[in-house]
């Protein structure tokens, strides 16, 4: 976690749910889903899911408090019943667990109360498997926020975030080791309590909290329409999987040689619809054939072949193309963009021998993005030798995990650097 600097106090929980929409993007590709701890940060987690297009719901935490004085947090209570206890505050104040028998008891009750008034008799949504973030409005001492991550890394998430934008010291500490990462976006040196770094720290009600839930939470249909399709090029049929999502911003072709079907790539294509794209997966090598030996001039053709497919394709119009090639199929990427510089808006190539496409490099007009793995000077060389002859705007980044973005076991990173470079050349988010 570092901390970049930021402008407070923040206007109000709404725009500072935006600022750090900001952040998140590279942490919300795997079926994400935004756990917002009542009340406060409820507002902040509906920014959140909203300018990520993830599910929202609320995951009910509530602080412990001393029993003369329930401001004083001694631990928080997680809605499966599990107490954490803060063990060096009450060793501070030379008070045994037991003394707190009765607030736990009381606590409990009141935490029952809010998850009925939240939820109802509906439960939490699904964790395991999906990318998780737990968001808060602050962050002082850093107890509830550890006690709602205990309780989800019991659900294996694939990843445990959390976003606060703004905490002290302490909390950072505390929750360090807790989450995948923290994304905090302010953590003054003179922190007294969160309410001090908004303009407008007005309270939310529960009826505020229903009604965002209301219109923003559960588990939400995502208006696109997906389909097996098989793509005719000369005497070939590849197979795919099209993806139409309602009043697209555009549409990307993500291609490789074969293992179209491998869930990472499906992760990644679910992302890319999330935010606005319509996606066509496709394998370019028919069964039977060797991906290492693909010529790169071949699967380029059949790569331009499914372009101007999907062009007449139901739901795609006029919407602009993006083109990823991923292994055998980088340098397919940047041919097929060559052959169709009509359609081809922008390209994404990773992870292959991009001075294959050679010839064609000069053709190319779509501004193109080379994604490379860190560990191979090599590559590099060759990534800028194709770069020097490209006729586009062109970019080289070193990704870790670039050679295997959908197969690799750090994938996200790239997936995320592709989302970026169609957000900035396929236009804005209608």
């Amino acid at each position: 976690m570092s901390p970049v600097p930021v402008s407070l106090p923040f206007a109000d929980r709404s725009e500072a749910g935006r600022r750090l929409a900001e952040r998140l993007r590279p942490f919300m590709i795997e079926d994400p889903l935004v756990l917002a701890l009542p009340r406060g940060g409820v507002p902040v987690g509906a920014e959140l899911a909203r300018h990520l297009d993830a599910d929202l719901d609320v995951l009910v935490v509530h602080r412990l408090g001393l029993p003369e004085q329930p401001e004083v947090g001694v631990g928080a209570i997680a809605e499966n019943g599990r107490v954490l206890y803060d063990d060096r505050a009450l060793a501070r104040m030379r008070l045994p667990r037991r003394a707190l028998e009765g607030n736990v008891a009381a606590e409990r009750a009141e935490l029952d109360r809010m998850r009925r008034a939240y939820r109802g008799d509906r439960p939490l949504p699904r964790i395991t498997g999906r990318d998780c973030v737990v968001v808060d409005d602050g962050s002082a001492t850093g107890g509830t926020a550890r006690a709602a991550l205990r309780m989800l890394r019991q659900e294996e998430p694939a990843k445990l975030v959390l976003a606060v934008p703004v905490a002290s010291h302490e909390a950072v500490e505390l929750l360090r080791e807790e989450a995948d990462a923290l994304v905090v976006l302010g953590v003054p040196d003179n922190f007294r309590e969160v309410g001090e770094w908004y303009r407008d720290f007005g309270g939310v009600s529960d009826d505020r909290v229903r009604e965002i839930l209301a219109e923003h939470g559960g588990d939400r249909v995502r208006p696109a329409r997906s389909r097996a399709v098989r793509v005719p090029s000369g005497e070939l049929v590849l197979d795919g999987d099209l993806t139409v999502v309602r009043s697209p911003r555009g549409a990307v072709v993500t291609a490789s040689g074969e293992g179209r079907g491998d869930p990472r790539r499906r992760a990644a294509a679910a992302a890319l619809q999330r935010s606005g794209y319509t996606t066509l997966v496709l394998d370019l090598c028919a069964e039977g054939e060797h991906t290492e030996k693909a010529d790169a001039a071949l699967l380029g053709g059949r790569l331009a072949d499914a372009i101007a497919w999907l062009r007449d394709s139901e739901g795609v119009g006029g919407a602009p193309v993006g083109v990823v090639g991923d292994g055998a199929a980088a340098p397919a990427a940047l041919v097929a963009a060559a052959l169709r510089p009509g359609d081809v808006a922008a390209v994404v190539a990773h992870g292959g021998r991009v001075d294959l496409a050679d010839t064609h490099l000069r053709d190319v007009r779509a501004p193109a993005l080379v994604l490379l793995e860190s560990r191979d000077s090599f590559f590099r060389e060759l990534g800028e030798w194709a770069r020097a002859r490209m006729g586009a705007p062109s970019d080289l980044r070193v990704v870790s995990g670039a050679e295997q973005l959908f197969r690799g076991a750090e994938w996200r990173p790239a997936a995320v650097e592709a989302l970026d470079w169609f957000d900035r050349h396929l236009g804005p988010k209608g």
